[in-house]
């Protein structure tokens, strides 16, 4: 099952034994670690990239589920990347992108202080046990959740709500006099940009899924080539686990596109109808 974590350490060192830890468990095969970063809190609260190895497949952070965790748990200031770091640069990260609630962020934010650090990571596991075990002996604290997948969902949302208002300003712009006319279209003209907006970053980051997904699969399929038994066994059930959700994100998304074109039919076809009568 793919999950997000952060353990929250009180020293720089510890949690770089940390990231050692979680290299540990994905070369055992015990977890799958996809993407991982370390990461410290300053003091005006933003959080700072640190440097680090090319230890995991999914290595630079932008755009991908860890990059908008570490957007969030930098706060409202956004994120501060080192010169050394080069991944990212300015403040970004979504819940909806992360899949993470804003309980979550709540939760780690209390213990995730200035000065203090973190390990973020993006991982599959199906125990808890060897990763607590091995944070504990290290003073870690971990916090962890399912990722959830709420995007396409809230993207439609937002969709719909603004079909609506133009909807309504179409409506009121038909039975208004001619001075108004031109006040309402041009608010017209601006809903339905931003419309199109929002369609074109849902594409921009179904694309960036499908890109993160391969990575993760490639990287799997590598390490199930040369694994034997019931490690082999395990590391075929994330590529599984992995894929179907994929499928599901992919397809929620295209019927959410396939909907909307269709009620956009529905309307022409209506307004058509209307004019031949």
């Amino acid at each position: 099952m793919e999950k997000m974590i952060v353990t929250i350490f009180e020293t720089e060192a510890k949690a770089y034994d940390g990231m050692l830890a979680l290299h540990q468990l994905d070369k055992e095969g015990t977890i799958t670690v996809h993407s991982a970063a370390v990461v410290k809190k300053n003091s005006d609260g933003t959080v700072e990239l640190l440097k680090q190895k090319d230890e995991f497949p999914i290595r630079a952070v932008k755009g991908t589920a860890i990059g908008a965790l570490i957007g969030l748990l930098g706060g409202p200031v956004g994120v501060f990347v080192g010169a050394t770091s080069g991944t990212m640069a300015g403040a970004f990260g979504d819940l909806y992108e992360s899949g993470v609630s804003a309980e979550f962020i709540d939760d780690v934010s209390v213990l995730l202080v200035p000065g203090k650090f973190a390990v973020v990571a993006d991982v599959s596991e199906e125990w808890i046990s060897p990763l607590d075990l091995k944070m504990a002996i290290l003073g870690g604290q971990v916090f962890r959740t399912t990722r959830k997948e709420v995007e396409t969902v809230q993207m439609s949302s937002d969709l719909d709500l603004l079909d609506w208002e133009i909807d309504e300003l179409d409506a009121e712009m038909k039975n208004s006099k001619d001075e108004r006319k031109a006040e309402l279209k041009a608010k017209i003209d601006k809903l339905k940009a931003k419309r199109q907006q929002k369609i074109d970053q849902a594409k921009q980051r179904l694309e960036q899924t499908k890109k993160e997904h391969n990575e993760k699969v490639q990287n799997l399929k590598q390490k199930a080539g040369n694994a034997r038994d019931e490690k082999k066994a395990a590391l075929e059930a994330r590529i599984k686990q992995i894929n179907d959700k994929h499928d599901q994100t992919v397809a929620k998304w295209k019927n959410a596109m396939a909907d909307r074109l269709e009620n956009k039919a529905d309307k022409l076809e209506e307004k058509a109808s209307k004019l031949r009568s």
